[in-house]
């Protein structure tokens, strides 16, 4: 490990929070953390609670990474209040946060851009149940067929979200979805290969890194794919014609862009069969454990883990 020394950014790591994603958040930050001071970076971690504010005003931090997922983290809450406090931070400012971490306005942002996005409805809970859930449910399926994807517009970690491929199983996909969010987002399904494309500035502007393909065992990325050792197969780069590898690229640097991002993002493409690339959803606060996505996609590139952070967190710095 390289020695710490007095002009080195004092750093303060975001994890953790009260949201569903606690236990990715925390692993994000412990990861990132170790990547920081193995370039001798000062690195504290610290959760999010009543104590945090006292303590970042007592020993101001030289730059803030929040590395929160869910409620909070990403919705913009966070870099608000780091804002009000005039604290350097490595990520996108608050209304950008907002913008993406909502998939429904996300969706309709980068629709309005020309992207392809698979068609969709938003369905707060209180309409579900107050139009009546099986009118509802039928109406879903006379507009947008079958096979679809349900899943909460705010929130991460494929937490309750499910693939709906015959229509009894739908009022079930609901249930499950209010579970951990008040709005559901009945999407079209469209079957292909699942790639995530991340999106880094290190300072000469917007960059994708390589795309990074999904092959989960049990053929859905849940929860457990995601963050099980063993549970998912990757390919980093994909394994993609050029010519539509160059598409999803694109496609994540205009999100990135019409979404008004900065420093990090990462998309959520799929390839159907006659190589289009739809976009799914942006993540704002991309995982950074293990097996996250992020991490493949720049030592596929053949980037420094911990010189991209520390890149990061200089740039955030100078920009005040």
């Amino acid at each position: 490990m390289s020695p710490q020394n007095a002009s080195s950014p004092r750093v303060v790591v975001l994890a953790g929070g009260l949201s569903h994603e606690r236990e990715v958040s925390v692993r994000s930050g412990r990861r990132v953390a170790e990547l920081l001071r193995d370039t001798g970076v000062d690195v504290e971690v610290r959760d999010v609670d009543a104590g945090l504010l006292a303590a970042l005003t007592a020993q101001r931090p030289s730059v803030v990474v929040p590395l929160l997922h869910g409620v909070s983290g990403e919705d913009g809450a966070v870099q608000d209040v780091l804002e009000l406090l005039d604290l350097p931070y490595v990520g996108s400012r608050p209304d950008a946060c907002r913008t993406a971490y909502d998939k429904a306005v996300a969706k309709a942002t980068v629709t309005a851009a020309g992207l392809d996005t698979p068609v969709a409805v938003a369905l707060p809970h209180t309409t579900f149940r107050e139009l009546g859930a099986g009118v509802v449910l039928d109406a879903i399926v006379a507009k947008l067929g079958l096979p679809v994807m349900v899943k909460p517009t705010r929130g991460g970690s494929s937490l309750g979200c499910s693939v709906v491929r015959v229509a009894d199983e739908l009022p079930g996909a609901m249930v499950g979805c209010f579970a951990y969010g008040d709005t559901a987002l009945v999407e079209r399904f469209v079957d292909g290969v699942e790639v995530a494309v991340s999106v880094v500035d290190l300072g000469d502007g917007p960059q994708a890194l390589p795309a990074v393909e999904i092959v989960p065992d049990g053929g859905v990325y849940d929860y457990a794919a995601r963050y099980t050792a063993g549970a998912t197969e990757f390919f980093a780069p994909a394994r993609l014609p050029e010519d539509v590898a160059a598409r999803c690229a694109r496609t994540a640097l205009e999100a990135h862009r019409v979404l008004g991002l900065r420093d990090l993002s990462r998309s959520d493409l799929v390839v159907d069969g006659r190589g289009r690339v739809w976009f799914l959803e942006v993540n704002v606060a991309p995982g950074m454990t293990e097996t996250s996505l992020f991490p493949q996609a720049v030592q596929a590139a053949g980037l420094d883990g911990g010189a991209l952070w520390r890149t990061l967190l200089e740039r955030a710095i100078a920009r005040g």
